[in-house]
């Protein structure tokens, strides 16, 4: 079920990456209900066309592209077929990640390359791709650009297992934190949201077990969050209310890293 926070992104183009499951689709169903077109980007395409399929039949405008967001070649032909379909991309989510526990000694460094190559360099070349179509566009004068990366309260929050993964989170904060201080004067927005702990593909397996309960219940309010959770923050930097707001963290987490 979608919530109505009443925020109108008509005419609005944005592009999600990680959309094929969990808080992408859930980002892709709330952008679409609130009246922009979306781009699904992932490289499941199935579930991607499952999931058009449900916009469209609510009433929505979708296209499912296929994008590994690792490569360059790939990032650049899903927008060129966002473009195709609905004109210049003004809005990008960077929701694609990966994780992979384990302990210091019980991780090799393939596993920390894995994690690097999506959730930094993956970042980097969606942020980068839609920032150079942007200014090509026109930002500048329209000052029209959102873009939102989604980080982890573990960029900032020890978490014991999650050592290269925060790393890899914490490197794409300030990552982002220097792309908005150079596209901040080119009509572009780019802001972070820090979620905690929501359940998903990556991690819904933990809390189910003994560890995962016991972790739950040091938290103050003793419950994860939903994929609800992040809907009314993701459509606020996404619209025209967010237009002063550039270069910011926002921790949404319900107290979890208390």
């Amino acid at each position: 079920m979608v919530e109505n926070y009443s925020v109108n992104l008509t005419g609005r183009t944005a592009l999600i990456t990680g959309a094929s499951a969990g808080l992408g689709a859930r980002f892709a169903r709330i952008l679409a209900a609130s009246g922009a077109n979306v781009v699904l980007a992932a490289r499941r395409v199935a579930l991607l066309e499952q999931l058009t399929q449900d916009i469209c039949d609510a009433g929505g405008q979708a296209i499912a592209v296929p994008m590994d967001v690792t490569d360059e070649a790939s990032t650049k032909a899903a927008y060129d077929a966002a473009e195709a379909a609905f004109g210049v991309v003004d809005t990008v989510i960077g929701n694609a990640g990966l994780n992979i526990e384990g302990l210091t000694f019980d991780l090799d460094a393939s596993a920390l390359d894995a994690i690097n190559q999506v959730n930094v360099k993956g970042l980097f070349l969606t942020l980068r791709e839609g920032a150079r179509r942007l200014i090509d566009a026109g930002s500048s004068e329209r000052q029209h650009g959102r873009m939102v990366a989604i980080s982890s309260i573990t960029a900032q929050y020890i978490a014991g297992g999650t050592g290269a993964y925060s790393a890899s989170k914490a490197a794409a904060l300030q990552l982002c934190r220097v792309l908005a201080r150079e596209w901040a004067n080119r009509g572009i927005n780019l802001n972070i949201v820090l979620p905690g702990y929501i359940p998903t593909d990556i991690n819904a397996e933990w809390f189910e077990k003994e560890g995962g309960q016991r972790q739950i219940q040091k938290w103050p309010r003793r419950r994860l969050m939903d994929e609800s959770s992040l809907d009314g923050i993701i459509l606020y930097l996404c619209s025209d209310a967010s237009q002063f707001v550039t270069g910011s963290m926002f921790t949404i987490d319900d107290g979890q890293s208390l």
